[in-house]
C-alpha cells in the first residue's frame, strides 16, 4: 500500500474486490503484475450508491489472445440492486503505463499517490511520474470542462435534470484537477475531497462555498436542490471555474 494513503475502505469493500478479481486473475495467470483500488473507493464518504469501485489490474502484455481470456473471465453484472456495489475494471500493461507517463502525468500521479494493493507487486512504488506536464495538462482539462459547463448552461439553463446530471457527472473530475492544483504548490492534498476543495478555494482566492457546488450536488442525493436553487448553484460554480482558469494562467510553465 502506497504511504500516503489515509483512507482503508471497508472489509467489505476489499472482499468483494477480492472475490471480483479471482477468476480475472487465474486467466490471467504469469501474466498478473498486480491489481490495486483507485479512486473515488479510497475517499471519505464513498457511497457505492453513486459511484463503482475502480479496480485496476496491470499485466506484462496485453494481446488479442489476453484479451479473450480476459473477456471470458470478467465477471459480468447482474441487474443493479439498491446499494450493492459494481466495479468499474481498468486493464493496462507495464509498458502502457510507462509510456504514457508524460501524457497523462496528473491520471498517474494521482493513482501513485492513493491506491491500495489487492494482490501482486506494487508497479507504482518504482514510477517517476513527469511533473513538467502536470501545469499544461491541468489548464487544458480545466478549460475543456469550463467550455462544457458554459455550453450545458447555455443550453439547459431551465431544465433542473440536465443541470443535475452535468454537476454531478464533472465533480469527481474536478476532484482530480483540484489535488493536481494543490500538488503544484508543493502540498499533498487532504484524502476528503471537501477539504480538497477549500484549500483550493484558499490558494486561489476563490469562494469555497461556489466551488463546492458540484461536490454539494453529487453527494447529497439526487433531487436534493431543484430550480432556480439549482441553477444558481450551477452559475456560481461556473463563476469560480472561471476564475480558476484565469488564476491557472498565470502560474509559471515548469
Amino acid at each position: 500500500m502506497n504511504g500516503e494513503l489515509r483512507i482503508q475502505p471497508a472489509d467489505g469493500i476489499l472482499d468483494a474486490a477480492r472475490h471480483w478479481l479471482q477468476p480475472v486473475r487465474e486467466a490471467l495467470g504469469g501474466e498478473f503484475l498486480g491489481a490495486y483500488l483507485t479512486g473515488s473507493v479510497l475517499t471519505q464518504g464513498f457511497d457505492p450508491a453513486l459511484s463503482r469501485v475502480n479496480i485496476m489490474v496491470v499485466t506484462r502484455h496485453l494481446d488479442p489472445d489476453i484479451l479473450d481470456r480476459l473477456a471470458g473471465a470478467v465477471p459480468r453484472e447482474k441487474k443493479r440492486k439498491k446499494g450493492a456495489l459494481q466495479f468499474e475494471p481498468l486493464f493496462v500493461s507495464r509498458r502502457q503505463i510507462e509510456q504514457s507517463l508524460d501524457v497523462f502525468p496528473i491520471e498517474w500521479l494521482d493513482i501513485q499517490e492513493r491506491h491500495l494493493r489487492l494482490e501482486g507487486e506494487n508497479v507504482f512504488d518504482t514510477l517517476d511520474v513527469p511533473r513538467a506536464h502536470l501545469r499544461r495538462q491541468c489548464e487544458h482539462q480545466l478549460r475543456g470542462k469550463n467550455i462544457q459547463l458554459r455550453q450545458v448552461y447555455v443550453t439547459s439553463k431551465h431544465d433542473s435534470a440536465a443541470l443535475e446530471a452535468e454537476l454531478s457527472g464533472v465533480a469527481s473530475t474536478f476532484a482530480t484537477l483540484f489535488r493536481t492544483l494543490i500538488r503544484l504548490q508543493g502540498e499533498t492534498p487532504p484524502t476528503n475531497n471537501g477539504q480538497v476543495i477549500e484549500r483550493v478555494a484558499d490558494m486561489y482566492g476563490l469562494d469555497a462555498r461556489g466551488l463546492l457546488c458540484a461536490h454539494l450536488v453529487r453527494y447529497s442525493g439526487e433531487g436534493a436542490y431543484k430550480g432556480e436553487e439549482l441553477a444558481q448553484m450551477y452559475r456560481r460554480f461556473l463563476v469560480e471555474v472561471d476564475r480558476l482558469v484565469h488564476a491557472i494562467d498565470e502560474l509559471p510553465v515548469r
